[in-house]
């Protein structure tokens, strides 16, 4: 069953060695974790819901509480500590889009705010209801799962826009085909949510952004339907399937997405390179990145990740063995990995595999076969389980990522590793932090940190200080030029940094939009802009 107060199955957990208790205290300190609250005890303060009745919604408190946060690190700290705040009236599961346009219709009769509903894995507050007079009608799109059609000539796909990616991925497979779009959140995240945030996947080089495989879809909104057919190109004016794409909720409810689809690879291969330091490696990731071969992914990480992903990782005899080897080829305490990933046929994959290993060995990358490549590959998507781990032993973990030009991403790295570093020096705390060049573009890359810091019992304490290093992090990011959001879209947590990166006029622009295909301003009030 899904964890009400955490990521993923509430069976599954991520078990770590030995080794990693003594490297989190050299890392942050020692640490105590806070009492959770149970969901019983959270129920118990549910208020009493604000909407009429209607057979399709439900009023139960536990279906309330799971549909009240997210996955943001201030998500955590509202449900684990039972101080959730606002939450929704009620929950809706559609089946249909008649049923959404129904839901829709009803809302605004009975005066209710409704909030889109896909995996509920957003980190920025996409599916938090806000506080307001109005009540909240959450819709929760999962019955919107099936595969529509499938047009193998033609190679597009239409599903529910709530599918899963597992889903998803599951029922091309068994027709010899894939979307490849695979980002961290893959196990719980939906289509419709993907297209709604604009989201990136791990094996973008190859596959694309969500943008390159969304060709159309259906929305449901309260000024009326509307249709994108799957052309495969038009010059008839501006394309609405780029209004759609990153809108968040804002504009309508996304009931069904036709999607670009490929044959499944003959061949998927994952290595990985390690570099004397971060410069060589940064070097050897751009040149490889800008050299135009068929590759499915890059990810390149910093002296901290790779050093913080070996420790946690196990295999004591085998990360010495490692250590003792790199340190023989001048790859000691700075040394950074790189992750290549190569899919497509056969020779295409081969032919690629040389050409970029050749272009990291001209950098001093020591290249050690398939095995921690295979690795990664194998537990890429249990990661956020880790988060449950950490926390569970007294520490909270949190993400930010952009994207940049080449000419930046040196300077940026360094300033947002030492701005979140200090972020919590004037209380006496340390703060983990390490970085990662992911979804590498030829004019530059994305650059995605996670950092770490110790539990307080008080979980005011921990919400401060979450806001503290937030803060930290989304000035760096727009001091030095990068985007204020690569692929977690912008949500509650990101809206007041997006007028410097659209100005004046572009909000305008998207707040007109808002009110022409909402004119009550019902949809999923106060995301992305107010």
């Amino acid at each position: 069953m899904r964890r009400w107060n955490g990521w993923g199955d509430d069976a599954e957990g991520f078990a770590l060695p030995e080794s990693a208790a003594p490297f989190l205290e050299r890392a942050v300190g020692g640490s105590r974790p806070p009492r959770d609250a149970t969901l019983s005890e959270v129920c118990a303060q549910v208020p009493s819901s604000r909407l009429p009745a209607h057979p399709r919604v439900s009023t139960e408190e536990s279906d309330r509480v799971r549909h009240s946060r997210g996955q943001s690190l201030p998500d955590w700290i509202a449900v684990r500590s039972g101080r959730l705040g606002v939450l929704p009236d009620g929950v809706a599961h559609p089946t249909s889009s008649a049923e959404v346009r129904e839901l829709l219709a009803w809302a605004g009769e009975v005066g209710a705010r409704v909030i889109p509903y896909g995996g509920g894995t957003s980190v920025v507050g996409h599916v938090n209801p806000l506080a307001s007079d109005a009540p909240v009608l959450t819709l929760d799109l999962g019955a919107l799962d099936g595969l529509l059609s499938f047009d193998e000539k033609s190679q597009l796909a239409t599903f529910g826009a709530g599918v899963r990616g597992p889903v998803l991925e599951a029922r091309l497979n068994e027709r010899g085909y894939t979307l490849g779009h695979f980002p961290q959140s893959f196990e719980l995240a939906t289509l419709g949510g993907w297209v709604a945030t604009r989201s990136s996947g791990q094996q973008s080089i190859k596959y694309g952004r969500i943008e390159q495989l969304f060709a159309g879809g259906h929305l449901e909104s309260p000024a009326g339907e509307l249709e994108l057919s799957p052309f495969p190109a038009s010059a008839a004016g501006p394309d609405l399937r780029e209004l759609i794409l990153g809108s968040e909720g804002r504009l309508g409810v996304l009931t069904e997405a036709t999607v670009r689809v490929v044959p499944k690879p003959e061949r998927e291969a994952f290595h990985a390179v390690f570099f004397p330091g971060w410069e060589e490696g940064m070097e050897a990731t751009r040149r490889i990145a800008q050299a135009g071969l068929p590759l499915a992914m890059l990810r390149l990480s910093t002296a901290e990740e790779t050093a913080t992903n070996l420790a946690l990782a196990g295999h004591r005899r085998l990360l010495n063995a490692l250590e003792k080897g790199l340190a023989v080829f001048g790859a000691g305490e700075r040394k950074c990995m790189l992750i290549v990933g190569f899919a497509g046929r056969e020779r295409m994959v081969e032919a690629s595999r040389k050409e970029a290993l050749a272009i990291a060995k001209g950098e001093d990358g020591l290249h050690l076969g398939k095995t921690f490549g295979h690795q990664w590959h194998k537990n890429r998507f249990r990661a956020p389980y880790l988060r449950n781990e950490l926390w569970e032993r007294g520490y909270a973990v949190d993400t930010f990522e952009t994207a940049l030009t080449w000419t930046k991403v040196p300077a940026y790295v360094a300033a947002v590793t030492a701005a979140i570093r200090d972020g919590l020096a004037d209380e006496g705390e340390k703060v983990h932090v390490f970085t990662h060049l992911s979804h590498l573009y030829p004019s530059g890359s994305s650059a995605y940190t996670t950092y770490l810091f110790r539990l307080d019992a008080d979980p005011e304490v921990n919400l401060r200080r979450w806001q503290k290093l937030k803060d930290a992090a989304s000035k760096t990011i727009v001091e030095r030029g990068g985007t204020i959001s690569h692929q977690h879209g912008v949500g509650v947590d990101h809206k007041e940094y997006l007028e410097q990166e659209k100005g004046p006029l572009g909000i305008q622009a998207i707040e007109q939009a808002c009110r022409l295909f909402d004119p009550a301003g019902i949809l999923n009030p106060g995301k992305l802009v107010d």
